[in-house]
């Protein structure tokens, strides 16, 4: 019955993190999408390569960091810390590393 609790909870993990890396990459995406000054510039493969790899890595950084530290200590409750943290961690890279294109600003 524990391990059943502890699997959802890893589910659930996962799930939130999925969510969250996408809503924190979406504003900076939004350049792409729309295309910046008359949809110059739009680039909408951020939605079919990056927005699938970003949920994927939201996904999978908390829940790996929950199944080691689960693994090594048992204790649930400092496998969601850590999970967490590598969360705030992972979404805090994610948006310091990636950045859109977007066009350069006329100098006249």
């Amino acid at each position: 019955m524990q391990e059943e609790k502890q699997g959802c909870a890893g589910i659930l993990l996962a799930a939130v993190g999925a969510v969250a890396a996408v809503l924190a990459w979406a504003p900076k995406a939004r350049v792409s999408i729309h295309g910046g000054f008359e949809g110059m510039h739009r680039d909408l493969s951020v939605l079919y390569v990056d927005l699938p790899l970003i949920a994927a890595g939201g996904a999978l950084v908390p829940l790996t960091a929950w199944l080691l530290v689960l693994r090594t200590s048992h204790r649930p409750w400092l496998a969601a810390a850590f999970a967490v943290g590598a969360l705030g961690l992972g979404i805090w890279g994610l948006l310091s590393w990636w950045t859109p294109y977007q066009q350069p600003e006329f100098m006249g």
